[in-house]
């Protein structure tokens, strides 16, 4: 079977970081859904579907094929999907059918390759899919199997998600034998080293309540003390002193330092200095500036309400930090209120607390906001990529400018 990874309409509510990825693309555990996928299926398998402006960058990006129509009897998987991806979850069989979970959304879809017609539109134009576009499909059945709906969907499970996605891929990993002088490893048995990774003495590994991993050419600094569940991704770097508590995801080519507690940091994003953050999901390309923290528990410890798309919604649950969409920045001693969401390529600076919502391209703080200058928000990014050997393509410009427009309605207050 081909296999398509797709959006539906849930992916809104992903916001911010849906506007610059795909949901599929989201960091989860130790992976995103289109790597557990590439685990699972050979890359002339998959097909990836996405909103047309990103379709470009995704390309570049993947060399896989993106909104492109499948000519084979197709395994459909939402992108939304939450879960480690095992033998026993996905389908196996070629029989047509829809897998919805309780609420009725789709999660799997088996569709013959002369039912594809239906889907073509679609598939080729990049449009979210509903559970209607599945109607021809007379096959349904429920499975207890999980989508997210919010960023904080994936924050407050990601430890779990850690767990076992470790148990899955521990058989796979190469051995190794490396000893460190002067690291000391609690749990060693559910500690995983890469053989490049890099570790200074003085180091605490603690899987007492669940696995670490660290991953190739990362480097962990003296001082540091890091609990399981974390993950910390390829080529990134734990700075002297580091704090880094249970349910924590780092991605590719970081930096971190100061308190880290249960939250997801994307690829390319620094926060190397003193601060707190906490329950938190933060995007791509982010610099926060030294001092910079975000509550993620209310005084009253009442529920936190997060501002999405014009509502507000409560979260239902006491801890929920930051989520921060890719590019954004914060300056020194920048501090942000519980279900803080802030937008792309936002720079927050002055005292006070900013908004708990704060559009893309705003410039400003708790005293107000003006536009950040599209051009100037571009050279911006082309400098901060190339930093670390990444070009801003014309695609992704192209991107950037879209996200801008479509944002431009969030901005008509600034003066």
């Amino acid at each position: 079977m081909k296999v398509v990874i797709f959006e539906d309409i849930g992916v809104r509510w992903l916001y911010p970081l849906t506007l610059t990825h795909p949901a599929w693309e989201l960091l989860w555990g130790m992976s995103t859904l289109v790597e557990r996928i590439r685990r699972v299926f050979t890359d002339d398998q998959i097909i990836l579907h996405t909103r047309s402006y990103l379709v470009d960058v995704l390309r570049e990006k993947y060399n896989l094929p993106v909104n492109m129509v499948p000519d084979d009897t197709t395994l459909f998987v939402n992108g939304r999907l939450m879960e480690i991806l095992s033998p026993d979850i996905i389908p196996t069989s070629t029989e047509e059918q829809l897998l919805l979970n309780d609420a009725g959304d789709p999660i799997f879809a088996i569709v013959s390759q002369k039912n594809l017609v239906h889907l073509h539109d679609k598939l080729s134009h990049g449009d979210e899919f509903t559970v209607d576009d599945f109607n021809f499909i007379h096959t349904r059945r429920q499975v207890k199997l999980k989508l997210a709906h919010y960023l904080w969907d994936y924050v407050l499970s990601n430890a779990s998600a850690i767990t076992k996605e470790f148990e899955l891929i521990k058989p796979t990993l190469p051995d190794t034998d490396t000893t460190y002088e002067g690291v000391y490893l609690i749990n060693a048995d559910s500690i995983y080293i890469h053989p490049t990774a890099k570790l200074a003495p003085c180091v605490v590994l603690d899987a007492t309540n669940g696995p670490i991993l660290i991953d190739r050419d990362a480097v962990v600094m003296p001082h540091t003390a890091i609990e399981g569940p974390t993950y910390i991704g390829p080529g990134s770097k734990i700075k002297i002193g580091t704090k880094i508590y249970e349910g924590t995801s780092i991605g590719p080519v970081c930096k971190i330092g100061g308190e880290v507690d249960n939250s997801i940091v994307l690829g390319y994003s620094n926060k190397q200095h003193d601060g707190f953050l906490g329950h938190a999901y933060i995007g791509e390309w982010i610099n926060l500036g030294a001092g910079t923290s975000n509550s993620d528990l209310k005084n009253n410890y009442s529920s936190v309400k997060v501002y999405l798309h014009g509502e507000e919604i409560d979260t239902g649950h006491i801890f929920i930090g930051l989520m921060m969409g890719d590019h954004s920045k914060t300056a020194i001693n920048t501090t942000l209120n519980t279900g803080t969401v802030v937008g792309v390529s936002a720079n927050l600076f002055g005292e006070g607390f900013p908004p708990k919502y704060v559009p893309s391209f705003a410039w400003g703080g708790a005293k107000g906001f003006t536009e950040y200058k599209l051009d100037k928000a571009i050279a911006t990014a082309r400098k901060v990529m190339a930093r670390r050997d990444k070009e801003l393509t014309t695609s992704y410009e192209r991107m950037l400018r879209h996200i801008f427009d479509l944002t431009r309605t969030e901005r008509v207050s600034f003066s």
